[in-house]
């Protein structure tokens, strides 16, 4: 314990050292103009807002109960009691439809039964770029800053284009507009190396707003069991010092300014830099597992922006963003090619978006928006041979209406040119009717995702433990495209909010990696495309890999969400999600990989405050059926995880707060310790249980 205290006041210390050169990335300039109430966090008494303002679902500011589209909210101050501290944690432990699957080439995400590239991820509204092999560099969220995420099921390319086919993840991020000066401290440590820090440091006065951040994020690497099976048996095993969690360090800073002369017009400047590299076991000539490289990643994202309003209900607002990511090995062991500290670059990845968009209240019961983007994504990948740029153009229109007392409808257009595939119409119908604190919605919406540059253009060769990998793209693609229905049934008030949504989301021509058989002749041909394959290699190649177009995808699903301030003090929450995912190809259906049938989420939190103490109790767990795996990996088992966090506020001063807190992560110990095997994914990811220790503090 005294160790964990000590790391405690050395990383404050350092924090407070770092934070006059930290930086905060973009947040929205709407935020801004309507300054939404939310909780004060340097406040010891707690309120449970069943009703929090979202803008996710309709593209505009509105009440959680008037939005037509049911949004799931999870704001920062549910997250911080459950001493949650990164952006995978948060949905994890908060949403039932959202699964996660670490590993050294970033996070694979599932959402409602759908994988990354499926999922659209947004910072105040503008997409966040890069990506590993498809999997997401999660550790590119600045968790410091987060106001609340906001997560919208199902198609919506009406309002957000392509990608968003299984859902849409929107992390709204806040800065204070009163006058002030601030600075906060929030560390979190706790077993295995993990620990993070975030150092912010707040000044606005007179209309002008500096908001800086600095985030550190770091975990070591750990097994759950040191057994490998000896490649070839099922029975023999041997030591391995290959880790089931892949360690890693992490660094962000970013800086924000935000100017609001009057009431009318708000403008903002941002940027932020992200920096990660894994921490991986070396290799080693005495036992299997260790690597001869970490993966090191960096991004750069900056962007301005501004909204006019012209009047409570009239606004027009543009913005423009630059988005940078690459990735690329870096040795920490000497080989034949390389020497220690080198770097190889595997992607380098950029976007440039552009977007203009008009709110317009034109009669008393109606907002109307209309849009228009631009984006130019370019990727270069010295492993897949590629050096490729491509442009997509759209505008879009959506008007949503009361058409009588209790009874409103919203219609959404939007019609993307893509420089590839041309033009494809998504269209978007909700209706919703809502008598006093009841509400009935029914939705259709269509996604559109074009494939992208890797899928179509990649050309890749690579050699892993003496075996040739081989993947090709396929420019004859065709575009993604979905048809997703939900019916929706939900009453909410002060004191209870329940929601039952039953959805369905059909994919036409999903894009899969599909193994094609290797004969003689394509050997000469694979031996030709890459003249560095030796013949030996060749001849060992059963199959390589092509993207192709498959027929259809079928998700079907319900989720059930109940949250309850049950009595002064005690809330209780909990969500249910069953997912019915499979694939057709040909004639055959296959469950979808990674998919999980039956998953819930609970929380039960209490608060009391004496004077100016505060004490808040969470106790929450996640539990969930068997990982669905395909071809020849064997299934992984279900569990349950529950986390106990504990935090004790003081407004020790009007100017400072210190809020020490203590927790248990996995309180039964619940570790998935079978042996690895080639045919053997996991779940579960975690080491067992674990003692939390967390310090904020927080002067103005």
């Amino acid at each position: 314990m005294m160790k964990l205290l000590r790391v405690l006041l050395y990383r404050f210390c350092l924090g407070g050292a770092v934070v006059m050169t930290a930086s905060l990335p973009f947040s929205s300039t709407q935020a801004q103009i309507h300054k939404m109430q939310r909780s004060d966090t340097t406040a010891v008494s707690r309120s449970y807002n069943l009703n929090p303002v979202v803008v996710t679902g309709s593209g505009h500011h509105q009440r959680l109960k008037s939005t037509a589209t049911p949004v799931h909210v999870l704001s920062s101050q549910e997250i911080r009691e459950q001493g949650i501290t990164t952006f995978d944690g948060a949905l994890t432990r908060m949403m039932p439809q959202a699964s996660m699957a670490p590993s050294s080439m970033g996070t694979f995400l599932r959402l409602n039964g759908l994988g990354n590239k499926y999922i659209l991820i947004l910072i105040n509204g503008q997409k966040l770029n890069g990506d590993i092999s498809n999997n997401v560099d999660l550790n590119r969220i600045n968790m410091a800053r987060v106001k609340r995420i906001e997560v919208l099921d199902g198609a919506a390319s009406s309002l957000y284009g392509s990608d968003a086919i299984a859902g849409v993840i929107n992390i709204i991020t806040d800065q204070p507009t009163q006058s002030m000066i601030s600075v906060m401290s929030d560390t979190r440590v706790s077993g295995y190396g993990q620990l993070t820090e975030n150092v912010t440091l707040d000044i606005y006065k007179n209309g002008f707003g500096s908001y800086t951040s600095f985030s550190h994020d770091r975990a070591d690497s750990y097994q759950t069991t040191e057994l490998e099976y000896v490649k070839g048996s099922d029975t023999e095993t041997q030591k391995t010092i290959a880790p089931l969690f892949t360690g890693y360090r992490s660094n962000q800073i970013g800086q924000k300014f935000t100017y609001a002369p009057n009431q009318h017009l708000a403008l903002n400047a941002g940027l932020d830099y992200s920096y990660k590299i894994t921490d991986r076991p070396d290799t080693r000539k005495d036992i299997t597992g260790g690597t001869d490289y970490e993966m090191r990643y960096k991004g750069f994202r900056w962007n301005v922006g501004g909204i006019y309003k012209f009047t409570n209900r009239n606004s027009l607002q543009a913005d423009f963003t630059v988005d940078r990511f690459r990735y690329g090995k870096e040795y920490d062991v000497a080989t034949k090619d390389y020497a220690v500290g080198d770097y190889v670059q595997s992607k380098k990845q950029r976007m440039m978006e552009g977007n203009v968009k008009a709110i317009l209240g034109l009669t008393k019961h109606s907002t109307t928006i209309f849009g228009a983007d631009w984006r130019q994504d370019y990727l270069k990948a010295s492993s897949g041979d590629i050096d490729q740029q491509v442009y997509s153009l759209a505008a879009y229109a959506q008007h949503e209406m009361r058409l009588m007392k209790d009874f409103t409808a919203t219609l959404g257009l939007r019609l993307t040119h893509h420089e590839t595939f041309n033009n494809h119409l998504t269209p978007k119908v909700t209706l919703m009717y809502a008598p006093q604190n009841f509400r009935f919605r029914a939705t259709y919406s269509a996604g559109f995702r074009a494939p992208g540059l890797d899928e179509l253009y990649y050309h890749y060769f690579s050699v892993n433990r003496g075996k040739a990998q081989i993947s090709f793209g396929n420019q004859d693609l065709h575009p993604e495209k979905s048809h997703y229905f939900s019916l929706n049934a939900e009453y909410r008030d002060e004191v209870i909010a329940v929601s039952v949504t039953g959805y369905l989301n059909r994919i036409n021509d999903m894009v899969v990696k599909q193994n094609v058989p290797v004969d003689d002749a394509s050997r000469q041909m694979l031996m030709v495309e890459f003249p560095e394959m030796t013949q030996d290699q060749a001849n060992k190649m059963v199959s390589y890999a092509l993207y192709q177009n498959s027929d259809q995808g079928d998700i079907k699903g319900l989720q059930v969400n109940v949250s309850a301030n049950l009595f002064r003090g005690f809330n209780l929450s909990a969500n249910y999600a069953y997912t019915y995912a499979r694939t057709k190809s040909g004639e055959e259906w296959t469950v979808l990989e990674r998919s999980i049938r039956n998953t819930a989420t609970i929380a039960a939190n209490y608060h009391h405050v004496w004077g100016r103490y505060g004490l808040n109790v969470n106790l929450n767990g996640r539990l969930q059926s068997k990982t669905y795996y395909t071809g020849t990996y064997e299934d992984a088992p279900g569990f349950g995880i529950w986390n106990l966090h504990t935090t004790h506020s003081f407004d020790v001063a009007r100017w400072a707060f210190i809020e020490p807190s203590l927790g248990i992560d996995n309180l039964f110990n619940k570790v998935d310790d079978r042996i690895d095997s080639s045919t053997r994914k996991y779940a579960l990811y975690s080491p067992g249980r674990m003692l939390v220790v967390g310090l904020k503090l927080k002067f103005k």
